[in-house]
């Protein structure tokens, strides 16, 4: 008696996986039977005949998903494109959204070519890795503010075995880091969210996403402005840049890009129907 729902153990009889169920969906988190398969699988592959050290990591995880600290956040790893990323605090969560970014940078980018990539704001690496995974003569640049995210997109890197085909780098966009025509494409899913407009998103990104990657600055389209001067000069003439846009977005962003004497090529939509990728062309 005395502790908090979460912290407790089931009573004797009742199965774990019932009562993380329960406790989940009271919780309302969305897929509660799912997560708390996934969370058994990570702290407690016994399961159901787990040991008492299985059944505490697997409570211990379960009280951080009841703070709504995303799943991928506490199981260390997610999945995007074809591959599985490390995740922590420090990166943006790959969202399935940005899926729509690698496959219409693939159509772009020749199988055999070699072709060299920049990717803006790379976080955990996993655009840049994707496409360097599917193009094997491919090179590619990681740039990021966030030496601690560089940390956990070279971990990935040389868990995908493409540590030999990517250089990350710490710094932003505003530095003068490359010349003149250095990458026949870029990519990027820079923060995109109004300053204001942070404090009404979802717990599980306000509150454990890095807010480096998510304050687009006072109208949310600052990073595209910094990211629309730098882009007509590191690219190659007939390069592409390809970038993520919020809900309701994408007509300014290509606007921004167009006035900095790009063309655009296609507004791209994801599988919910919203304009997720703009893509210009040099």
């Amino acid at each position: 008696m005395g502790k908090k729902l979460q912290s407790q153990f089931p009573e004797s009889g009742v199965d774990i996986r019932d009562d993380m169920i329960c406790r989940l969906s009271a919780a309302k988190i969305a897929s509660p039977r799912l997560e708390a398969g996934i969370i058994l699988q990570k702290a407690a592959p016994s399961y159901p005949n787990l040991t008492a050290e299985e059944k505490a990591a697997a409570y211990a995880m379960l009280s951080r998903r009841l703070r709504h600290e995303p799943l991928d956040k506490i199981i260390g790893c997610r999945e995007f494109y074809k591959s599985v990323f490390k995740v922590n605090g420090d990166v943006l969560s790959p969202r399935p959204d940005t899926e729509i970014l690698v496959e219409k940078a693939l159509a772009l980018l020749p199988e055999d070519s070699e072709i060299r990539i920049l990717d803006l704001g790379t976080g955990s690496g996993c655009i840049l890795l994707s496409l360097l995974a599917e193009r094997k003569q491919a090179v590619g640049v990681g740039l990021d503010i966030s030496p601690a995210a560089l940390a956990v997109a070279a971990e990935n890197a040389e868990a995908l075995g493409l540590g030999g085909r990517c250089r990350l780098l710490a710094g932003s966009w505003n530095d003068t880091l490359f010349s003149p025509g250095s990458f026949d494409i870029i990519v990027s899913n820079p923060p995109y969210i109004a300053h204001d407009e942070i404090e009404k998103l979802d717990t599980e990104v306000k509150d454990f996403d890095p807010p480096v990657a998510l304050d687009g600055g006072a109208d949310g389209y600052g990073c595209y402005r910094e990211i629309a001067a730098l882009a007509p000069v590191v690219l190659k003439k007939g390069g592409f840049i390809l970038l993520e846009s919020g809900a309701g977005q994408a007509e300014r962003i290509a606007e921004i890009f167009i006035r900095g004497g790009l063309e655009l090529v296609e507004t791209a939509k994801d599988l919910a129907g919203i304009n997720r990728c703009v893509i210009l062309k040099k």
